[in-house]
């Protein structure tokens, strides 16, 4: 910490950082939000040079933002006969990065309603989502509500799903019971375990007392390095972060347009809202895509729990790989999108007159 705190202070180049950032094509949009007036959205939109190529909604989650899809974009956008290729859109969420934080009582469904409108004003009536965090659960609630309406598929690196319900899924639930795990779900379960006993308490904080914490983070950049860095470390699967990256990454939320803090509101209205259990609530029979990866924080059974609530369509499980997957490995969660959508994969032509081929 005091070495970060040092670089940060004196030696860190915040401009050649921005100088990268901007490499990318930005842009902000009004989006009018049922209830609560007009949020001005940042978000980055880079075009593939294929003409078809399928529409995709990046949703980062927490402590992420926009530019954890920086090393993802420049794949999904390539163009090669072999695979698809999409134009991707990575927005930042409102309270996060350059957009403008809502009013309170923000609750999921409308961070979801943000994420549609602006692929309709972009021009995308249909289009695909991928997204891990907080991006899972946003997806999850725009596969449910919007699902065959605009989004037409989705994927996640965040595959989490609840115990299955005797009432709703009879025959899974009795299953799950009697059914032995695999290896790789218990030690998915013991990694769930290790992290709602050790690496909890952010969450809880953030979800009860968001403006509180927000003082004290906000009053001290040191304090606010701190609480973004130990995530960093903790919830990667051993990545060699450089502490040019790490400060830029807490540079954008410390620069951010409502402030470091703003970021904590979805954690309480998510909890004001019924807690993030109810956000499993949301099902959708559309295309469903999985990455898993193992040090992952939260990892459970999807194959034995989630089959009954979902259409899942492609799995993968890796080897290695964290909470950052786009971060991470980006080459690997850029391949799984892909595999889902190629041709000859399970999503292949889900969206109309874009297949993500060149003619």
């Amino acid at each position: 910490m005091k070495r970060l705190v040092e670089r940060w202070k004196d030696g860190y180049d915040w401009r050649k950082a921005e100088a990268e950032i901007n490499s990318f094509p930005q842009f902000t949009r009004d989006i009018e939000v049922e209830g609560f007036g007009t949020l001005n959205i940042h978000y980055v939109h880079q075009k593939s040079t294929v003409k078809n190529a399928i529409p995709l909604l990046f949703v980062h989650g927490w402590p992420g933002h926009f530019m954890e899809a920086h090393k993802l974009i420049p794949l999904l956008t390539a163009v090669s006969p072999d695979h698809p290729s999409f134009h991707v859109v990575s927005i930042s969420l409102p309270g996060f990065g350059f957009s403008e934080a809502p009013k309170k009582g923000f609750a999921q469904e409308k961070f979801a309603e943000v994420g549609n409108k602006l692929m309709f004003v972009l021009g995308y009536n249909e289009y695909v989502t991928q997204g891990g965090d907080w991006g899972y659960f946003i997806t999850r609630i725009m596969a449910s509500v919007y699902g065959r309406k605009s989004v037409e598929a989705w994927h996640t690196n965040f595959p989490v799903t609840g115990f299955p319900s005797f009432f709703s899924s009879p025959l899974t639930y009795l299953t799950a019971l009697v059914k032995p795990y695999t290896s790789a779900s218990r030690e998915g379960l013991a990694r769930t375990g290790w992290y709602r006993k050790y690496e909890w308490g952010y969450f809880e904080e953030q979800s009860t007392r968001p403006q509180t914490l927000g003082y004290a983070v906000s009053d001290s950049p040191a304090g606010f390095l701190a609480w973004i860095y130990e995530k960093l470390v903790q919830w990667t699967d051993g990545y060699p972060w450089e502490d040019e990256k790490v400060l830029t990454w807490v540079s954008i939320y410390w620069f951010s347009r409502a402030g470091p803090a703003a970021s904590f509101g979805i954690y309480a209205e998510t909890l004001r809202a019924g807690g993030w259990e109810r956000l499993t609530e949301f099902r959708s029979n559309i295309p469903l895509g999985l990455s898993s990866f193992p040090k992952e924080l939260v990892i459970t059974p999807v194959c034995e729990w989630a089959r009954a609530n979902a259409n899942i369509v492609s799995e993968t499980e890796h080897e290695h790989g964290g909470h950052f997957a786009s971060h991470e490995q980006p080459e690997k969660l850029a391949n799984d999108v892909r595999k889902m959508y190629m041709k000859g994969g399970p999503a292949y032509g889900v969206v109309s007159g874009k297949d993500g081929y060149a003619p």
